[in-house]
C-alpha cells in the first residue's frame, strides 16, 4: 500500500509493508545472503535462519530486506503512476517497523519542473546582420601568408625579432617542477610570450652557448605552487633563424591557391568569412530563441537536478581531458582550483541546460514532432556530402548512436525552424 502527495516540488511516498509482506522480504534476504554465514555445526550456507538470527542478532538480515520491500514498492508505485517523474533518488525520511503492523515508510524525492511554454511568437531576439570587413579579409591574407613563411637559420648572436630554438629545464629551489622542461622550444624574441624578463635573457645568446636565465614567477600566475616564486631556467640555445614572409600578390595565389588572381582570392575569402559569420549568427539566434522561452517559462530547477548536470559535465570534461594525456587533479592543480570551486562555476551552465533540454522536450512533445525517415535521409545525405560520400555509402559506417546522433539534429531542427516560423 502506498499514499502520494506533492509539496513544496517534491514527491512524498508514504509506503505500508504489512508484516506478511516484510516476513517475506526477510525470507528472500534469508536466502540470498546465507551463503556467506559459517556456523558451527552447520555446512557454509546450509544453517537455518533462525540459527543465523541468534549468532549475529534478529536484524541481520534488515537492511537487505528493507531495500528489497521499499524498492519493490517504490517501481510499483512508478509503474502506475507514470504521470510521476523523480528526479532524484528517493531519501527516506521517515522509517517505523511493529510486529504487529509491519514496515511504514516515507521517501521524499524531487520531481519533474512544471511550467507553461509562454507564447511563442512576438519574441524580442532578432538575428544580428552580418557584414565582414575589408580588414577582415586582410587579417585572413596575413594568416595565409604566416602560414607560408620561411624560417632561415643565421650564424650570429640572437636580437630582438629572432626566432631562437631552445632546450630548457626550470628549477625553484633547486629543484625541477611540472611543466618547465621542453626541447627544441620556438619563441620569438620580444613576443613576451614567456615569463617577462626570460626572453631578454636570451639576447646575446650564440648557437650552442648555456645560460642560467633567472626570473620570477608573477603572483597571478596559473599554477598555485609557482605564484611569485623565483625560478633559474637552464637554458642551451639550438639556433637563430630569421622569418621570411611571401608577397602577397597574383603569383602567390596562383602557387598557393585554386585562384590565378589576388582579386579573385581576395572575394572568396569575403564570401566563405560571410558564410561563416551568418551561420554564427544564425546558432547565436536560436539560443538567444531557446533562451527567452526558458526564460519566460519560469522554470524551478531542483537543485539535484543541476547537481546531477554539473557531474555529467565535470564526467564530460574529464574525458576530454583523457585525449589530451591529462586529467582533473592534474588539470586543476594547473588552473589553481580545487573540486568545489570547480563545480561551483559550473552550476549556471548546468542549470540553463536543463531548462533548454526541458523546453525541447516539451516544445516536441505539445507539438507531436516527429522525424521521418525522408527528414532523417536528408540530414544524412548533408553530412555524407562533406565528407565527398554517397549517403548510402556513409549510412554503411553509422553505427545505432550515429543514426541517434542524426535523429536528433533533425529533431532539432524541426523545433527550432517552428520557433523561427512563429517570429519572422
Amino acid at each position: 500500500m502506498y499514499k502520494f502527495e506533492k509539496k513544496d516540488k517534491q514527491g512524498i511516498l508514504k509506503i505500508n509493508i504489512s508484516k506478511e509482506d516484510w516476513e517475506k522480504a526477510v525470507e528472500q534476504a534469508y536466502e540470498e545472503n546465507k551463503g556467506k554465514f559459517n556456523i558451527q555445526g552447520f555446512r557454509k550456507g546450509k544453517a537455518p535462519r533462525k540459527v543465523i538470527e541468534q549468532n549475529y542478532g534478529d536484524t541481520i538480515f534488515f537492511d537487505d530486506a528493507f531495500d528489497h520491500a521499499v524498492s519493490d514498492e517504490y517501481s510499483k508505485f512508478l509503474s502506475e503512476n507514470t504521470n510521476v517523474i523523480p528526479v532524484s533518488q528517493p531519501s527516506v525520511e521517515e522509517n517505523t517497523f511493529t510486529a504487529d503492523k509491519g514496515l511504514e515508510v516515507v521517501l521524499k524525492f524531487d520531481l519533474m519542473p512544471e511550467f507553461k511554454l509562454p507564447e511563442l511568437s512576438g519574441l524580442k531576439a532578432k538575428k544580428q546582420k552580418v557584414k565582414v570587413s575589408d580588414q577582415q579579409v586582410e587579417t585572413e591574407l596575413e594568416s595565409e601568408r604566416q602560414s607560408h613563411a620561411r624560417f632561415v637559420e643565421e650564424d650570429k648572436a640572437a636580437e630582438n625579432g629572432d626566432y631562437a630554438t631552445i632546450d630548457f629545464t626550470g628549477y625553484v629551489d633547486d629543484v625541477k617542477f611540472d611543466g618547465g622542461e621542453a626541447k627544441d622550444y620556438r619563441i620569438e624574441l620580444g613576443s613576451h610570450t614567456f615569463i617577462e624578463g626570460f626572453e631578454d635573457q636570451i639576447i646575446g645568446m650564440k648557437k650552442g652557448e648555456e645560460r642560467d636565465i633567472k626570473v620570477t614567477f608573477p603572483e597571478n600566475y596559473h599554477a598555485e605552487n609557482l605564484k611569485g616564486k623565483p625560478a633559474v631556467f637552464k637554458v642551451t640555445l639550438k639556433k637563430v633563424e630569421k622569418k621570411e614572409l611571401p608577397e602577397i600578390d597574383d603569383k602567390f595565389v596562383s602557387d598557393t591557391t585554386e585562384f590565378e588572381s589576388l582579386e579573385e582570392y581576395k572575394k572568396s575569402i569575403k564570401e566563405n568569412l560571410e558564410k561563416m559569420a551568418d551561420e554564427r549568427a544564425e546558432r547565436d539566434y536560436e539560443v538567444a530563441l531557446l533562451d527567452e522561452i526558458a526564460e519566460k517559462s519560469n522554470i524551478e530547477v531542483p537543485k539535484s537536478m543541476i547537481e546531477h548536470e554539473v557531474h555529467h559535465m565535470i564526467e564530460d570534461f574529464e574525458h576530454r581531458l583523457s585525449h589530451q594525456g591529462m586529467n582533473l587533479n592534474a588539470y586543476l592543480e594547473y588552473v589553481g582550483k580545487d573540486l568545489e570551486t570547480f563545480k561551483k562555476e559550473r552550476e549556471d551552465d548546468a542549470e540553463k541546460n536543463i531548462k533548454t533540454r526541458l523546453v525541447l522536450q516539451k516544445l516536441i512533445s505539445e507539438n507531436n514532432m516527429t522525424v521521418t525517415s525522408e527528414e532523417l535521409d536528408k540530414t544524412i545525405g548533408e553530412y555524407a556530402e562533406r565528407y565527398q560520400m554517397t549517403a548510402e555509402d556513409f549510412k554503411k559506417s553509422m553505427s545505432p548512436d550515429d543514426y541517434a546522433y542524426f535523429e536528433n539534429n533533425a529533431i532539432m531542427t524541426k523545433v527550432l525552424d517552428f520557433i523561427k516560423s512563429k517570429n519572422k
